[in-house]
């Protein structure tokens, strides 16, 4: 009789979510407590992940709300010290300023790459601490990008802080193998999300988009969502140091 497989279940586990208040966060946070895991959802936007945690919990799931500024990485780092550890991290906080590098500006530049890389080092920091000494385990989930893989116009310094942040996981991943501790990255190709959602009207950057999607379509937030569940899990339990391509065939072109 062969064994049993991996469960994709998180009962027990205890998940934060960074940039929780909508779009992808939002979704992985939600995914995450349907599949039994106790979510703590991350933002500065206080009264969005109440609300949503106010719905979990509704639906009988366990959920709480965590208002903080992630690029505060000292306030951010003493909360997550004053709290139990946690099993699972998803590193998803993030943004983008597209502009030609002619346009980008000092204050872009930090902006960009102080929430997408520095925070999310720090943060990082921050939370696999309580898991090293709590001894269980865990994973660490970046929020990466297609574009952490290729280049494109516009996004240099967007580009830059994704490359950044998968040398980062990688090299995490190895630091912290010995503590069963695994770090992975999902890479998504664009989705459709409240950020997305001002490109996405301009018809030229929509079919410029698609154009280079063989799959034809733009990525959904379930889907990112999905994945961050797996990578939470069992199921995953020998991948670490990996980026996981939600990108619908983009950098195979």
């Amino acid at each position: 009789m062969s064994a049993a497989l991996p469960s994709f279940r998180l009962d027990g586990r205890r998940v934060l979510v960074t940039g929780a208040g909508r779009g992808i966060g939002l979704a992985i946070a939600q995914a995450c407590a349907a599949s039994g895991a106790e979510v703590t959802l991350c933002a500065r936007s206080a009264g969005e992940i109440g609300a949503a945690a106010d719905e979990l919990r509704a639906q009988g799931l366990k959920a709480e709300a965590l208002p903080a500024d992630v690029t505060d990485v000292e306030a951010f780092a003493a909360l997550i010290a004053a709290r139990p550890a946690f099993d699972v991290f998803v590193n998803n906080a993030g943004m983008n300023r597209p502009k030609p590098l002619a346009d980008i500006s000092v204050e872009d530049y930090d902006a960009v790459l102080g929430l997408n890389l520095r925070s999310a080092v720090f943060a990082a920091k921050a939370v696999t601490a309580g898991m090293i000494a709590a001894g269980r385990g865990g994973s660490v989930i970046n929020m990466s990008s297609q574009m952490g893989h290729v280049g494109a116009a516009n996004r240099t310094i967007y580009c830059a802080s994704k490359w950044g942040l998968e040398g980062f996981t990688k090299a995490l991943a190895v630091e912290l193998a010995p503590h069963r501790i695994r770090v992975n990255t999902i890479c998504p190709t664009f989705v459709e999300t409240p950020m997305t959602e001002p490109f996405f009207r301009d018809p030229a950057f929509r079919a410029d988009v698609l154009r280079k999607i063989p799959l034809g379509r733009p990525g959904r937030v379930d889907e990112v969502a999905a994945a961050a569940v797996f990578l939470a899990s069992e199921a995953a339990s020998l991948m670490t140091g990996s980026a996981l391509m939600l990108d619908g065939g983009w950098t195979a072109l």
